[in-house]
């Protein structure tokens, strides 16, 4: 028999054989919220089957979402205390207006912004908001100072509004 007819008659008898039966892969949500995937029923991890439809089951946030453009010297104030209640120097890195900063500044400054997430919030000022001006140009964040240290505990931003919202600019 030629090598060619042979191979054809190996392959056509190899496809006829039965398929052997692949275990089923189980989606299931473990009892920390995390997605497992494993070859065993979930109620064997102590989890719970996956919702089968082909959107994502949400959990309810407790947050408000955070404030990304502050219409108002409220919502700046309140996205500020939001950051700190976080622990969050990204966040707040998100309220100010970067340009004209250069690579080596911005570095910096967001790992001050990081030591300053680290030091407790005491409170915010708006000064002239009270005065009957057009609004603060100023927030100051006032926080405990770091122990030993007789450095203020106040970081004081510009506020510059800029396409409609009110943004952070570093003093």
């Amino acid at each position: 028999m030629p090598p060619l007819r042979l191979a054809l008659l190996l392959l056509l008898a190899m496809a006829a054989l039965p398929a052997r039966a692949q275990s089923p892969i189980y989606h299931c949500i473990a009892a920390d919220g995390h997605p497992v995937f494993t070859d065993q029923p979930c109620a064997n991890l102590q989890a719970t089957l996956a919702p089968t439809s082909s959107t994502p089951a949400q959990t309810p946030s407790l947050r408000p979402p955070a404030v990304t453009c502050a219409a108002d010297v409220d919502q700046l104030r309140g996205a500020v205390i939001d950051a700190f209640a976080n622990a969050d120097a990204n966040r707040l890195a998100g309220l100010i207006l970067w340009g004209g900063y250069g690579e080596h500044a911005v570095v910096a400054d967001i790992r001050a912004l990081a030591a300053l997430m680290r030091r407790p919030l005491v409170g915010i000022d708006l000064p002239g908001e009270d005065a009957g001006d057009a609004g603060a140009s100023e927030l100051i964040v006032h926080t405990v100072p770091e122990d030993g240290s007789m450095e203020s505990g106040d970081t004081r931003f510009a506020i510059e509004p800029r396409a409609g919202c009110l943004w952070l600019r570093q003093e």
